[in-house]
């Protein structure tokens, strides 16, 4: 894995244009895509959950999937059968053409997740923690890099493990009386699953550093505050807000909402030059597409176009 990273590290240094080696096409490969590649067969497992329901809205909203929580009896909790489950979800989405948003909730009242379940946790022997907590990392990553944009639509705890899963989607949306954090120094760990790394890249190192040190919670107004999170709303309206930017997104070509997280992402992971040179390569792909010339026959007609992702 050493000599892996090393490669990765000198591609990114000297990247140039040039045909994807990589499923979802894309031009250079970020850390996060590099781990999926190497971690794959984790994703591949195939369980039924009881926990992890996925639902694809139809008619006007056809393209918005749900990736729904549901846990209730501890609060969301994330045991072996939720990662499994989210396993085998996201493996499904990835491989649908037809998604073109994810919103990931939860089905419980007033809790998103609440981190990992600690009771079954407490059975696990080390090598056992170490294994899981190595695949609940490699499932945020996968989820991370997912070609679609995803909104993680926060109500009440997102604590631990599950503050991490919604830090690994693009958007969070949450209610005011959200409560969020990473509490496991006081369980005398870290946050295992991409904590560390993911939040101080959206809310900066200082930040960062004292919610982690500390484990002190945070409301959604704070959270709003300090760039955690995109939206705050009034209590049990972080689903319709959700809805709502989900739907905006929805509207779009869906090749060019791929291609804008793609530039985006896969850009910030290297220099300036070659970064640039991403976007023209992203942006190309954009230019022979049916859905670029509806686009064009749409203004002239004054109508809303009907894009097909093509």
């Amino acid at each position: 894995m050493v000599g892996a990273f090393r490669v990765l590290s000198k591609s990114l240094r000297h990247y140039k244009p040039k045909a994807s080696i990589f499923p979802d096409n894309s031009l250079t490969p970020t850390p996060n895509q590099w781990l999926h590649q190497t971690r794959r067969t984790l994703i591949l497992e195939s369980a039924p959950s009881h926990s992890v329901n996925l639902h694809r809205l139809s008619d006007a909203d056809s393209g918005i999937v749900e990736v729904c929580l549901d846990r209730p009896q501890v609060r969301n909790a994330i045991g072996k059968d939720m990662l499994k489950g989210l396993e085998n979800t996201l493996e499904a989405i990835s491989k649908d053409s037809s998604a073109n948003v994810l919103l990931l909730r939860s089905k419980v009242p007033k809790v998103f997740c609440a981190g990992a379940d600690l009771k079954e946790r407490k059975m696990m022997s080390a090598t056992e923690v170490r294994d899981f907590v190595n695949k609940l990392r490699a499932t945020f990553s996968f989820l991370e890099v997912l070609p679609i944009p995803t909104i993680a639509v926060i109500e009440g705890a997102a604590l631990g493990g599950g503050l991490e899963m919604a830090l690994s989607c693009d958007l969070r949306i949450c209610g005011e009386d959200a409560v969020l954090g990473l509490p496991e120094t006081g369980l005398a760990i870290i946050p295992g699953a991409g904590g560390t790394q993911r939040l101080p890249r959206l809310v900066g190192r200082s930040i960062a550093k004292e919610l982690i040190l500390t484990g002190r919670k945070i409301d959604g107004r704070e959270a709003m505050s300090m760039g955690l999170v995109n939206y705050c709303v009034h209590a049990g309206e972080a689903y319709i807000k959700a809805l709502e930017v989900a739907r905006n997104i929805n509207d779009k070509g869906p090749i060019a909402i791929r291609m804008a997280k793609r530039a985006i992402d896969q850009g910030l992971e290297v220099d300036r030059s070659s970064a640039l040179a991403l976007e023209e390569e992203c942006y190309e792909q954009t230019l022979h597409t049916k859905d670029r010339l509806e686009a064009l026959a749409a203004f002239a007609e004054k109508r809303k176009p009907r894009y097909i992702g093509k």
